[in-house]
């Protein structure tokens, strides 16, 4: 009896052995070393670390088609529209309906199943808390959202615009699982906004398992996933704010991603086998904002003073090490429609000229205020204050923290008067990035650049349907732009992502993060 009974412990543990083996082979685990753990994954709240997160967590109705690159490598194709949670869609002769048949099947990691419900309550949800949901309503020109079936939802436009189906392709504002966001609600809480910005509830391919503040976050797929499903089926995000450890990191195999390298490091990885970087031009601009709300800043000489005592040279080769490229406009090629509208070369007496017919002939003394962001930004800073100081123009440099920094250049706050900003558009379409950056309703509006000709121009290319018409509006948006020398243009950095050996998959997005299931290890 007791033989008997071994023989069969024997078997039981063997048999969960090997059922502990094959679950240690199906899970494939990507580590990432991160600057730090996300602080939220509200898309309609915008925190550190909010947007690497959530793209991989919430998915549109759309999404933008891919095509074959110079390099033959897949890239993104901004002309090409395709359905994603959406199966279909139809439009209105005038522009203004489109109506949405949403793809059957769809669930979130609760087993929940995608209906019109869950669209409706996500802008509902966005209208209550009035953020980045809200603003692309705005922007898309959204009068209405309605359900018309279980699996048909019915937008309703003011105007016939160009960027509406490019906004949905966007996280923003998410899709959420509103039958599982339901239950977390209060009186006080409808929306649940509460929990959301601590957890996940969308459709997208991951969900959030476990989160330690200032540690590590770890997310696991979502065993609904209706597409594809992704290569790993675990991401574990660790906190490492240094770039030199994050760097060994990598080298050493201990995490298969590491992201915002330095690019003094770059060059030694490139060389380094144990490692791939994949660079991609990338449209974000590293832009200098001046707040023509605040003196010095009001009077448009002293932008331009700034402008043209500004040492490009010196900032190509001492921060971006050669290897950016000079922005010329708020719009950043290759988006469409962009021209060289941002003209201004280092002039250091053209400078001191404009300062004194401004008023300040003894020059004047300003605080450039920078976070910790983008790993460019303090070696501009330093930058900017040395070439500024050949004008008159005395910088004070202060790092403030990132959270600070958000809040305080928040829409209708603007209480940064002079600060570092990466200009992006997580649209490739030139009319929604002007809206974004330069309109005085634009989310990314960080210096309060409002000026009620911009909000024309801007306001007219995004409803435009004439081509000609409408690349002269775009044209003459850019240039009022960089009259206006709110922007100080400098360099595009591109985007440059480091992988162990074997990895395979990326492809760059608008959104300028990574997208955790296009990546696959091995051969």
């Amino acid at each position: 009896m007791v033989k008997t009974f071994a023989k069969a412990m024997v078997l039981v543990l063997g048999l969960w052995a090997t059922l502990a083996t094959q679950v240690v082979a199906q899970e494939k685990t990507l580590v990432m070393a991160m600057s730090a753990t996300p602080k939220g994954f509200d898309p309609d709240i915008w925190v550190p670390g909010q947007i690497e997160a959530a793209v991989n967590l919430y998915e549109g109705l759309t999404r933008y088609g891919t095509r074959a690159g110079a390099n033959g490598k897949l890239e993104v194709d901004p002309s090409k529209i395709e359905p994603h949670l959406a199966e279909s869609w139809t439009v209105s002769p005038d522009g203004k309906t489109y109506t949405f048949k949403l793809k059957r099947n769809v669930r979130s990691s609760f087993g929940n199943e995608l209906t019109a419900q869950d669209i409706v309550w996500t802008y509902e949800k966005s209208a209550v808390q009035k953020r980045t949901g809200q603003f692309m309503r705005t922007a898309a020109r959204i009068d209405k959202i309605e359900a018309v079936s279980k699996y048909e939802v019915r937008y309703t436009l003011s105007d016939a615009n160009r960027i509406f189906l490019g906004a949905l392709t966007l996280h923003l504002p998410a899709i959420f699982d509103s039958v599982e966001a339901k239950k977390h609600a209060t009186p006080e809480d409808p929306y649940a906004t509460k929990w959301l910005a601590l957890n996940t509830a969308g459709f997208g391919p991951y969900h959030l398992q476990t989160l330690q503040g200032g540690q590590q976050a770890v997310f696991v797929v979502n065993p609904n996933y209706a597409f594809k499903k992704p290569y790993y089926t675990k991401m574990i995000w660790r906190e490492v704010p240094s770039p030199a450890t994050r760097v060994a990191l990598i080298r050493t195999g201990q995490v298969q991603y590491a992201e915002q390298i330095p690019f003094q490091q770059l060059t030694a990885l490139r060389a380094d086998n144990s490692v791939k970087v994949e660079s991609v031009p990338g449209f974000g601009g590293a832009t200098v904002r001046m707040n023509p709300r605040y003196p010095p800043f009001d009077k448009v000489k002293v932008r331009q003073a700034v402008a043209y005592a500004t040492d490009y040279a010196a900032i190509g080769e001492a921060v971006f090490l050669g290897q950016g490229t000079r922005s010329r406009s708020m719009l950043n090629s290759p988006i469409a429609g962009a021209v060289n509208a941002y003209k201004y070369e280092t002039d250091y007496n053209k400078a001191k000229q404009l300062l004194a017919e401004a008023g300040y002939p003894n020059g004047v003394d300003v605080t450039l205020e920078y976070s910790t962001n983008w790993w460019w930004e303090e070696p501009l800073v330093l930058q900017m204050q040395a070439s500024l100081a050949k004008a008159g123009i005395r910088v004070t440099p202060k790092r403030i923290p990132s959270t600070e920094m958000l809040a305080r250049r928040t829409i209708n706050v603007w209480t940064v008067p002079f600060l570092t900003h990466l200009t992006s558009s997580f649209v490739p379409d030139p009319s929604y990035n002007m809206f974004l950056t330069a309109h005085c309703r634009g989310s990314s509006n960080v210096n309060a650049n409002c000026d009620a000709a911009m909000d024309k121009l801007i306001d007219a290319s995004v409803v435009e349907r004439d081509q000609k018409r409408w690349l002269s509006l775009l044209e003459q948006a850019q240039n009022l732009q960089a009259d206006s020398a709110t922007f100080v243009e400098t360099f595009l950095p591109g985007t440059h992502e480091v992988f162990a050996a074997c990895m395979k998959g990326y492809v760059w997005k608008p959104h300028n993060r990574l997208v955790w299931k296009d990546l696959s290890c091995g051969s």
